[in-house]
């Protein structure tokens, strides 16, 4: 009976022993954590898209924490309203970041940009660009092959069975970067939604000659530089042989519009322009 009584009084000073060096192992190696992580985190969409620059949602919500501003942090999913409800949560001033949206710069449709070759591999954008430089004489289009449709999480873009070139939703478009990764072609970009969504880029990146890109697509971008000189505020620069017009400086004028001679250059969501009455017309309107 001793013999026993001393073997659990042995194992039982064993497993004391153990859990003590246990817990101050654990206190010495124990990971901190934020409480208010939790709660920001759960203010984010949850979707881990990556959109913010961090690997997930988790992630996005330390760095919120951890920052002492949020002026370079931005969910664009969850857009201002997320931002402001994080900026409650954590007592900081909210960031302010103009909407994005994304828009595919390539208008070579079947019509403007007729097939010379057919394609018999692989419906995948990627392995396509591997492989050969595409159908057309335009080496820097759109293949719609539909890696971009096939990544967005949101059902926000889908390639246009006609045309065979995407279509941004707007309503659904988060900005959430996925199909700007995707596309092999650098086609998508994300920009700013405008005011009543109103945006002007030049739907082309094509960095042929002129001559060139206007014989493999009718609404190519010839690099003329005639929307460089039209524009008041600088915000069109023309490098390799390409039209560019930079969001942050276009203040949606529409002068380097017309001037296009190819028609590369869109304009989203405007009202059509006033007819402008001459002398000579008003003139014949009241005989």
């Amino acid at each position: 009976m001793n013999m026993m009584l001393m073997a659990v009084g042995v194992l039982g000073a064993i497993g004391a022993s153990g859990a003590t060096i246990l817990y101050f192992i654990g206190q010495k190696f124990k990971v901190y954590e934020d409480p208010r992580i939790e709660p920001v985190q759960d203010a984010l969409p949850g979707v881990n898209c990556g959109a913010c620059g961090f690997p997930g949602c988790n992630s996005f919500a330390k760095a919120c924490v951890e920052a002492d501003s949020l002026e370079d942090l931005n969910c664009p999913v969850g857009g201002a309203d997320t931002m402001a409800s994080v900026a409650t949560i954590l007592d900081k001033a909210a960031s302010k970041v103009a909407k994005k949206i994304a828009v595919v710069r390539c208008n070579g449709t079947c019509e403007n940009r007729p097939d010379k070759n057919e394609y018999d591999g692989a419906a995948n954008c990627a392995i396509a660009a591997q492989l050969y430089g595409g159908s057309t004489d335009c080496s820097f289009g759109c293949y719609g092959l539909g890696d971009c449709e096939a990544v967005c999480p949101f059902d926000a873009i889908h390639v246009n069975p006609v045309t065979l070139i995407p279509e941004v939703d707007v309503e659904k478009c988060t900005a959430c970067n996925k199909c700007v990764v995707a596309c092999p072609k650098q086609l998508i970009e994300l920009r700013k939604q405008g005011p009543k969504s109103r945006r002007i880029f030049v739907s082309c990146m094509n960095q042929d000659k002129g001559a060139i890109a206007r014989r493999a697509c009718q609404v190519a971008c010839i690099g003329c530089g005639k929307c460089v000189k039209a524009c008041p505020f600088d915000a069109i620069t023309m490098e390799n042989n390409l039209a560019y017009i930079d969001d942050d400086k276009c203040r949606l004028c529409r002068k380097c519009v017309p001037v296009c001679p190819t028609n590369s250059i869109w304009e989203l969501n405007f009202p059509p322009p006033r007819k402008v009455e001459t002398k000579k017309e008003t003139a014949s309107v009241d005989a």
